[in-house]
């Protein structure tokens, strides 16, 4: 289908509750009077096109801007649309919700995916991938007040697997219960900070239940979202997926010039389910998360400086005093 396709009539800001479904809607923003009254939003994104300063714009999931097009977005959404309305219904629901509650319900909308027919069709259509031979390694040392932590599994792209996950929640709740403890650096080894959750291992717990009390038992991000201590990350390079996610919670988030990051996972009939739906928001908004989760579109360091989701470009990160 062509944009004009998903042009829809500004009036469609007054939907009630009968309004009919689609992929998403466009919004031509030049076409809407300045005076708006919005009761409910559709059941799928509404994208806004033109000035992200009209009074409308806030109101929308997102508004068109470089590097992402709405072309590009439109042949995301088309291909998993039904993951794609509940990205955006998510970051509705939790925008200023406390972390631990919004965390909460990233995982029942996760696990309502992880049961639809989009993922299993990416499940089936993949190439089937050999399991990894080795697991991942988190390196853990505290150094004084600070908890140093890496991910260790260059040869592997730091793809976080079920164990690195489980050492990453242990050390971050280790932050959290020794008062001792004041931040924690998170870094990684290799040319990659992460690539995200290892794609072995996806499909592998089928019972959305069952993998929504895993998550309940062991996301890392549930330790991060309170803020309780600061987190200091430095990233290289490729930063997808759950790396993201993780990485986001940061109160210092700094980058590599070379450094790109992605959230995939619309793709793959999903939304993130790491914490990103949470941590991303809170640095660059509801908004621009939507834009990096309908079109799975990489973005470079200067872009996410420029939308506030790093906080500083550097070739090493700053030395402790």
């Amino acid at each position: 289908m062509q944009m004009k396709d998903f042009i829809v009539d500004p009036s469609i800001i007054r939907l009630d509750s009968s309004g009919s479904w689609q992929p998403l809607g466009l919004v031509d923003l030049e076409a809407c009077s300045d005076v708006v009254c919005v009761d409910t939003l559709p059941p799928f994104p509404l994208i806004g096109l033109g000035d992200s300063a009209h009074p409308l714009a806030r109101f929308l999931d997102a508004v068109i801007e470089p590097p992402i097009s709405a072309e590009m977005l439109i042949r995301q959404v088309e291909r998993a649309p039904h993951a794609a309305a509940i990205a955006v219904q998510l970051l509705r629901s939790i925008d200023g919700l406390p972390g631990e509650r919004a965390l909460l319900l990233e995982s029942f909308c996760y696990g309502l995916l992880q049961g639809s027919a989009e993922h299993q069709a990416w499940l089936q259509a993949r190439e089937p991938a050999a399991r990894l031979s080795e697991d991942g390694r988190v390196i853990v040392e505290r150094q004084d007040a600070v908890l140093h932590v890496v991910l260790d599994r260059a040869w592997a792209r730091n793809a976080i697997d079920r164990s690195m996950r489980d050492q990453l929640f242990e050390a971050f709740s280790i932050a959290l219960l020794v008062p001792e403890v004041q931040s924690i650096k998170l870094r990684a080894t290799g040319s990659v900070f992460s690539v995200g959750g290892d794609l072995t291992e996806f499909g592998t717990t089928r019972d959305p239940a069952t993998a929504h009390l895993i998550r309940s038992r062991t996301l890392p991000a549930s330790a991060l979202a309170s803020g309780a201590k600061a987190l200091d990350v430095h990233v290289q390079g490729a930063c997808i997926g759950a790396g993201l996610e993780i990485a986001a919670f940061a109160s210092r988030l700094t980058a590599t010039p070379d450094a790109w990051f992605q959230l995939p996972e619309l793709s793959m009939g999903l939304i993130p389910g790491a914490g990103g739906c949470v941590s991303v928001p809170r640095r660059i908004g509801r908004q621009r998360a939507a834009l990096l989760m309908l079109s799975g579109r990489r973005i470079n360091a200067t872009t996410a400086y420029r939308w506030g989701l790093i906080d500083a470009i550097e070739s090493t990160p700053q030395l402790d005093s």
